[in-house]
């Protein structure tokens, strides 16, 4: 019996990791820390499993990404209250939405660098974009979980699409530079 369990939890592990170590790695800084956000996940999972209750097909993996989300942000919020003080991770890096044309932007670019670019993103502004843009929150939704006003929820939105624009800018003029 034990060792079908053992099985199954292994299955189970090697089937959504990838999945909720994407969703984590947007919100994280590096890979090693998603990857820590992923295990606490799993545990979170694990131990809430029987709570479970398939109301729709894709409800499991919507389910387990949403812990990965709640796990993600908890962990960035014990990491932040090292890092910051008094809550300005919400005020950092702040740029007006106007400083760069958008027919500066490129017409595509990898997923990959897309999301490397997001990694770089404050903890605050990369929290409240990815709840919005990835996860479908709404602001009064981001309000609620992030402690935050639904107007600074709204604001880090802005200000995050304003430094991924600038940074995406920024690597095109890299990227043309090298290529030259």
């Amino acid at each position: 019996m034990k060792n079908r369990e053992s099985e199954a939890l292994e299955e189970l592990y090697q089937l959504y990791a990838p999945i909720l170590l994407s969703v984590s790695i947007r919100y994280t800084a590096n890979k090693e820390d998603a990857e820590d956000v992923v295990h606490d996940a799993f545990i979170k999972i694990l131990k809430n499993l029987e709570s479970f209750s398939l109301r729709f097909e894709g409800a499991f993996e919507a389910w387990m990404k949403r812990i990965t989300v709640n796990t993600a942000i908890n962990f960035l919020r014990a990491k932040t209250k090292l890092t910051e003080i008094n809550g300005r991770i919400y005020d950092e890096g702040a740029i007006r939405d106007t400083e760069y044309d958008t027919h500066e932007l490129p017409e595509k670019l990898e997923p990959e660098t897309v999301i490397s670019l997001i990694s770089e993103l404050p903890p605050g502004y990369r929290m409240v974009m990815n709840m919005y843009v990835f996860e479908n929150y709404t602001h009064k939704e981001i309000a609620e979980e992030l402690n935050i006003s639904v107007s600074t929820s709204k604001s880090q939105l802005s200000k995050a699409r304003a430094t991924l624009r600038k940074k995406v800018i920024q690597y095109c003029k890299q990227q043309q530079m090298v290529e030259k």
